[in-house]
């Protein structure tokens, strides 16, 4: 039965990015947009109260009001770094809520470090940039042909798919708080079919070649993992007829599955000890009676026996293993290439070509929760797609011919560590690109989505090398190299040089805490920790992050050096080759940060460093300015530039030198930062020039040389 309520209101499909009319077009984009934007402030509506919007449902993610303005942000951020928005609305709030979604190492989720301000200023500031995207939509020009990754439009359908998954990963979150934190609301009306769970089987499933193709013209907007070209053959297998149900999976937790450690990996071992789970996160057990219940978003029904569990990989894993002892059959989850073989033998259409209504539970087209399994059939099995997601026993990579997206380099590189196990199909509430068979999105093993799974009957899958053995990205070899690599023709390690100038120069009395901004790989992060207590490392780049975080952690790195053409050589570093100690590099650590927009947080320094950084910032003076507000009196900042000003990188007019003024007098990099700094800062010695060396092939290097200016803060 059909949720009785406007849900069909928010429901809209994929639009493409071919346009024939642009008035037509422009129209459907600022639709689509505000329907997006709409439908998010509505899931916020369930919550009981302003106050429920700082409770912390997950402590391994922000409280609500950082997802309620997160999304907003993004637009604001990627349209700033596309340099198609001139200025900022409220730069306070774009670094607030700019990033610390998932749980990386270098995320930042330490509440004591946000002063988070009033729903009712974020709802001020969340009606600031509809405004501002509505009026771009309406004015930015659009031509027909196709929308490329390039363009202004582009970032409009990222800022849009990017809510839309915010919009299921909040809706997690709110299904986690306290009962009493929210409020039904008759948008979101669970599917009334409950009943016993059907009996499950395995069915017979035909070999085949499985082919990932989605290039960049193709006409439904993609997140850059998606891109590139994989092939795989598909041999035979059996796969379960259903989804495993809530009743498939009680047997499990009765047959105390949660206590036997035989069934578990090491992860999910550990993870039981630390969370002391006895059945799956939204099961609910009445003491008194026994009887189970479930926790749908917004209420506790009777249990829906006959609905998909919902668990995370880990205790998808360890059901699968627990079967196949009881079964005797090779039970295992699939991998991501058999739920695609499994897609395409299934006679399901492209979500353009769906007849009125979704062909499964998905979209938000049926019900505002789960459904039966045995409800959507699709060729011979069940709930293909939609429903719940389904974990995939593949960790995620890149496929041939990767590109990562210029404006979002930290989507899908940080989720390449091997950890991050991929689910498909969608959910009930999977919009947008979640909606499409090219969607490819990863989670922690021990997240929690609307995600169950589907067991298949196969030999083991075979064993890989580690994806993340060594580091492949061109350019962020090469700054390992430059960071951790040999020295060049003479020409000392400049990170680590950068460093001892730092200590040569600091007060002895002043070497609590030190910055560094622009920290790419981390080098002079780590070799500051001889001199401060602590040291943090920032970078916009979360590339670039991952790598130090990885060394920080493993303390080693492996990546390749370019010797020519299509030929490398595999390299190494460890911390103990640079005598970096446990003890040193637990003073350490590394964020993920604008240096032009820094948080409140960042304060209170001994020392700055910018090395290489000021040449490359979109707004430099900004960033001179606010210096002053992060470094202790007598403190020191360090600057380091080649000053080779690009208007990729920096508009011409905000270069701070390297042209002639009005008058035709010549105005250096040098002279600019004076005029900055004045009153502010004073010249510690006449500025010097350090040479550095970039290797890009065995024969081929970049000799540059560097202007480091010291600066002491006097006012």
């Amino acid at each position: 039965m059909e949720p009785a309520n406007d849900l069909n209101n928010y429901v809209t499909r994929n639009l493409n990015l071919i346009v024939s009319d642009p008035n037509k077009k422009r129209g459907e984009i600022l639709q689509y947009f505000q329907q997006t934007f709409d439908l998010y402030e509505r899931l916020f509506d369930c919550l009981q109260s302003d106050n429920t919007y700082y409770v912390r449902a997950n402590t391994l993610r922000h409280p609500l009001i950082f997802y309620f303005g997160h999304t907003a942000t993004f637009f604001i951020n990627k349209l700033i770094l596309g340099k198609f928005l001139p200025e900022r609305l409220n730069s306070h709030y774009e670094s607030m809520f700019a990033i610390g979604v998932d749980e990386m190492s270098w995320d930042d989720l330490d509440s004591k470090n946000y002063d988070w301000p009033s729903v009712n200023d974020v709802r001020k500031y969340r009606d600031q940039v509809r405004t501002t995207i509505e009026d771009l939509i309406q004015k930015m020009p659009l031509e027909a042909g196709q929308i490329g990754w390039d363009s202004f439009w582009w970032i409009i359908f990222m800022g849009i798919e990017h809510e839309r998954i915010h919009l299921e990963t909040s809706s997690v979150l709110i299904r986690e708080l306290p009962l009493s934190e929210v409020k039904k609301d008759e948008l979101w009306t669970v599917c009334s079919d409950r009943g016993p769970a059907p009996s499950n089987e395995i069915i017979q499933i035909e070999g085949g070649v499985v082919c990932w193709n989605k290039q960049i013209d193709d006409p439904y907007y993609g997140w850059d993992n998606e891109y590139g070209e994989h092939k795989a053959d598909i041999k035979p297998f059996g796969a379960s007829k259903f989804l495993v149900s809530n009743g498939e999976f009680k047997s499990f937790v009765e047959e105390d599955g949660y206590l036997d450690q035989r069934w578990w990996s090491d992860e999910g071992w550990q993870w039981l000890g630390f969370k002391k789970a006895t059945m799956p996160c939204f099961w609910r057990k009445n003491q008194g009676h026994g009887q189970y219940q479930l926790r749908t978003m917004l209420e506790e029904i009777e249990m829906p026996w006959n609905w998909p569990v919902e668990v995370n990989f880990l205790e998808a894993y360890a059901f699968c293993n627990w079967l196949k002892n009881k079964s005797g059959k090779k039970i295992r989850l699939p991998s991501e290439d058999e739920w695609r073989h499994l897609y395409n033998i299934s006679e399901i259409n492209e979500v353009h070509s769906w007849p009125k209504s979704a062909p499964g539970n998905i979209n938000l087209e049926h019900f505002a929760s789960s459904a039966a399994v045995d409800k959507f059939q699709h060729g011979k099995l069940y709930d293909v797609i939609g429903n719940v997601w389904q974990w995939a026993d593949t960790t995620i990579s890149a496929f041939s011919g990767f590109k990562v997206h210029p404006v979002y380099d930290d989507f899908s590189v940080p989720t390449f560590d091997d950890r991050h196990y991929m689910i498909k199909g969608g959910s009930w509430i999977s919009t947008g690109n979640e909606a499409l068979k090219d969607a490819r999105y990863a989670f922690r093993a021990h997240f929690f989505q609307h995600a169950g799974f589907r067991y298949i009957e196969a030999d083991d899958l075979e064993q890989k090398a580690q994806q993340s053995t060594y580091e492949t990205d061109e350019l962020i070899s090469q700054y390992c190299e430059f960071h951790y690599g040999d020295s060049y023709f003479g020409v000392e390690n400049f990170p680590a040089l950068m460093a001892r100038i730092c200590a040569e120069f600091v007060d002895p009395s002043k070497r609590q805490k030190a910055l560094e901004l622009g920290c790419a790989v981390g080098r002079s992060t780590f070799e500051l920790a001889r001199t401060f207590d602590h040291v943090t490392g920032l970078d916009f780049s979360a590339r670039f992050i991952q790598v130090a975080d990885q060394l920080k952690t493993s303390r080693e790195i492996f990546y390749q050096v370019k010797q020519e053409g299509e030929l490398f050589t595999q390299a190494h570093q460890a911390l103990d080759n640079l005598e970096i100690s446990k003890e040193l590099a637990a003073k350490v650590e590394f964020f993920q940060a604008d240096a032009c927009n820094l948080k409140d947080l960042y304060r209170e320094y001994d020392l700055i460093l910018a090395c290489n950084l000021i040449d490359r910032l979109y707004d430099p003076k900004k960033f001179l300015l606010d210096m002053k507000n992060r470094l202790n009196h007598g403190g020191l900042m360090v600057l380091a530039s080649p000053y080779t000003w690009q208007v990729e990188h920096t508009p011409r007019q905000m270069w701070l030198g390297g042209y002639k003024d009005n008058s035709g007098v010549e105005q250096t990099t040098l002279d600019g930062i004076k005029k900055i700094l004045a009153g502010s800062f004073e010249l510690v010695q006449d500025p010097i020039d350090v040479p550095f060396v970039i290797q890009e092939t065995k024969r081929r290097y970049q000799h540059n040389i560097s202007q480091v200016s010291i600066w002491k803060k006097i006012n």
